[in-house]
């Protein structure tokens, strides 16, 4: 039931994280700008991650019988997936931070609503994969919970920046506060890819 479960939600991932390139992709079509690129690349690797998560998971649990070795295979395929997506995220916020500094911000109401709405949809599945990952433990289940916890944090820095652009578009503070909450974002993003990369590696050997 609890492996059903873990099925349907991440199926869920796979549904509400679908249209994010699609919608960021029809953008690059009308225009040509290197934050919706970089957003681009972002949410399509971490779409990747979850779809692959998705398949291992649910031939995992069709299989009655499964040799342990070929299950450890699929579990790093997933975690390298998940641990390779965080790092192009990291890698696209700083490619944003750098290209996208002393730009004209415009109106970023757009942005910040769907950053609230980024917000809630990932904590919430931050909370069940974390509530299914301590109920049955899972190395699918449990990197999915970083995953969405990074995306949450992204999601966040961005709200709080947004709404210093909204309350103060002309403040020099403003600048740092992109610059420097950017930054750490990219920094955790990167770091923990590669731990969840090195960590599922040396375990193979």
């Amino acid at each position: 039931m609890r492996k059903k479960t873990g099925e349907r939600t991440l199926l869920a991932s796979v549904i509400f994280s679908s249209p994010g390139p699609i919608v960021v992709g029809i953008g690059l079509l009308l225009g040509r700008s290197s934050t919706q690129f970089a957003d681009f690349i972002r949410r399509t690797a971490e779409l990747a991650a979850i779809i692959v998560s998705f398949i291992v998971f649910h031939y995992l649990n069709k299989k009655e019988e499964i040799d342990i070795y070929r299950k450890e295979k699929l579990e790093h395929t997933v975690n390298l997936t998940v641990g390779i997506a965080l790092c192009i995220s990291g890698i696209a916020m700083v490619f944003v931070t750098l290209f996208n500094s002393g730009v004209k911000k415009g109106n970023v109401i757009p942005g910040l609503v769907i950053a609230l709405l980024g917000v809630v949809a990932n904590t919430l599945f931050w909370i069940r994969y974390s509530k299914l990952s301590r109920e049955n433990p899972d190395a699918i289940l449990s990197v999915q919970s970083k995953l969405y916890f990074a995306k949450m944090l992204v999601d966040i820095c961005v709200t709080l920046t947004l709404i210093v652009i909204v309350m103060a578009p002309d403040a020099k503070i403003t600048y740092y506060i992109d610059l420097v909450g950017s930054l750490l974002v990219s920094l955790y993003l990167v770091l923990n890819g590669y731990l969840t990369i090195r960590g599922k590696i040396k375990k193979q050997i």
